[in-house]
């Protein structure tokens, strides 16, 4: 088994590709060893590794978030720990009911606003979900209120010195020009 690696704009994480589908639909974010034991064998065994911070599934890619050691010196431990894992043919994420998490809150928009948010949504889900998935990441809707659309960052984009960049001259940017209503965007974590 052959495990690639790309940097991404957060010095902070790096993207692992696997050469397979890592999980088949949406994405997963797991940030305590806590959390890992209850949703993910894999999670639990990156997590392990002294100085992993937190981990997160893409389709076809694991972005891995560290503080401390350098990438020289993690790196071994994690490619070996994801080659071990797709080795053994483990699941990724445990199935329902076996402790996985509850969904990252409910989003809020007033029902006026609810064409203006279905347009935001489409074009996060095919315009800036893809271009940041390149880069080990994922930015999801949470909420949209007096023209303020609120987005919450993950995995690679989570923390990245880059972030507020790409929130304000990227996406504000686009969600303006094709939504007048929007005025603003801004990063919220997850409930």
């Amino acid at each position: 088994m052959f495990i690639q690696t790309e940097v991404t704009p957060n010095p902070a994480t790096l993207k692992f590709l696997p050469g397979r589908v890592v999980i088949e639909t949406g994405t997963e974010e797991v940030l305590s060893q806590a959390d890992a034991a209850g949703r993910s064998p894999l999670a639990a065994r990156l997590m392990a590794v002294p100085g992993v911070t937190g981990v997160f599934f893409g389709y076809d890619f694991v972005t891995v978030s560290k503080d401390g050691p350098d990438w020289q010196h993690l790196k071994p431990a994690i490619l070996a720990g994801l080659m071990e894992h797709f080795l053994s043919n483990d699941p990724v994420m445990l199935a329902e009911g076996e402790g996985t998490a509850a969904p990252d809150g409910e989003e809020f928009f007033e029902e006026r606003d609810a064409g203006t948010v279905a347009t935001i949504k489409e074009l996060l889900e095919t315009r800036v979900r893809p271009a940041v998935a390149q880069d080990g990441g994922d930015i999801t809707f949470r909420g949209y209120r007096d023209g303020t659309v609120y987005l919450n960052m993950r995995g690679a984009c989570a923390g990245c010195p880059s972030s507020t960049a790409t929130l304000k001259h990227g996406i504000q940017n686009l969600l303006r020009h094709f939504v007048p209503e929007v005025e603003a965007v801004e990063a919220v974590e997850a409930a």
